[in-house]
């Protein structure tokens, strides 16, 4: 067990921050909502009903989908841009996909490389590019839960000033709709952008995300 926690502390450690958080998010959702509600003169309801309610599933999942919009984007534009001195990129004379041999793919595959990394045609594509297109697909899946879930939440809010709801079509091309994306992608892109330069000039001992300490500023990827 104690190996096991070692080998995956990572996981586990963010594993129980999430759901810490999500639990969080729920009671105080829950408890802001129904004192909207009583302000209103509209009946509360229960902690259980409030996490399966559009209220609390749009909150969520405006938040999922831009979360993986910006991992999605950062793996396939580190493929090809670079950014000198960043350990968030790849080093300068990397860019692309790289050969098979970089790669060790097909015949440069190692004795303990992946099954599908030894294989030729579909199979080792799909593999090749397996983070992507599962990374993109949570994006993909979130965004629709979100516009699904938004578009209930949204929906409720018209009835209850007696105005007219919006279709689904309608409500994804609105301007509620986009301003609560945009305001989640904006923010991933300024946290992401400014890792990339940052870690350029400064340094976290000890961690994968920081070049070593006393690497020049000009060492880019893990030159360092």
């Amino acid at each position: 067990m104690r190996r096991f926690l070692r080998d995956n502390g990572m996981s586990i450690a963010f594993l129980g921050l999430f759901l810490a958080a999500v639990i969080g998010q729920a009671i105080a959702g829950h408890a802001d909502f129904n004192h909207t509600a009583q302000g209103h003169g509209d009946p509360t309801i229960s902690l259980g009903r409030y996490v399966l309610s559009s209220d609390f599933g749009s909150a969520v999942m405006e938040n999922w989908q831009s979360e993986y919009l910006q991992f999605t984007l950062f793996i396939l534009l580190t493929v090809w841009l670079l950014q000198r001195g960043s350990p968030e990129s790849k080093e300068l004379d990397k860019v692309g996909l790289e050969s098979d041999e970089q790669q060790k793919v097909g015949p440069h595959a190692q004795q303990n490389s992946p099954l599908w990394a030894k294989l030729s045609g579909i199979r080792r594509t799909l593999y090749e590019n397996s983070l992507v297109l599962v990374m993109s697909t949570f994006w993909l899946g979130t965004w629709l839960a979100q516009s699904l879930t938004g578009v209930a939440e949204y929906n409720a809010d018209q009835l209850d000033h007696q105005e007219d709801p919006l279709s689904w079509s309608q409500y994804i091309t609105s301007a509620h709709f986009w301003e609560n994306t945009l305001q989640n992608w904006q923010s991933e892109f300024l946290a992401v952008g400014s890792m990339a330069i940052l870690a350029v000039y400064l340094r976290q001992r000890g961690s994968p995300e920081s070049k070593p300490v006393g690497a020049p500023h000009g060492a880019t990827g893990v030159e360092g």
